[in-house]
């Protein structure tokens, strides 16, 4: 038994109270009447199935009954994070390790006044 964490309840519960939904981040075609065939199904039917790093929708059946992301490893089984829908993953296949990116460090007045010095010049 392993526990996963509901982002929504933030707490750990136990793994039976969650039922995997598929694979997260499908896009509905935006004209539905507009698809072929083919294509419907290629979106009804048709998922990724990695080694690796898979993002998959969950719902918190038991609990707060509310759907959320998880990003799993299909070789080992873990779960690397959970996050809610909407959210952005920090696990990806480009970036295994969940480093986030530092955002640039902000410009004092005196980097400012000289940045503003150098533009003009």
């Amino acid at each position: 038994m392993f526990h996963i964490h509901c982002p929504y309840c933030d707490e750990w519960r136990e793994e039976e109270e969650f039922h995997p939904r598929g694979q997260a981040h499908i896009a509905r075609p935006e004209d539905p009447a507009g698809c072929s065939d083919e294509q419907w199904g290629d979106y009804l039917f048709f998922r990724d199935n990695p080694r690796g790093i898979h993002h998959e929708l969950w719902v918190h059946a038991v609990g707060c009954r509310k759907f959320f992301n998880v990003t799993r490893h299909t070789q080992s089984y873990e779960i690397l994070e959970t996050y809610r829908i909407g959210e952005r993953p920090r696990f990806t296949r480009d970036n295994p390790d969940g480093v986030v990116a530092s955002a640039p460090e902000s410009l004092d007045d005196s980097d400012t006044a000289t940045a503003a010095q150098e533009v003009r010049a």
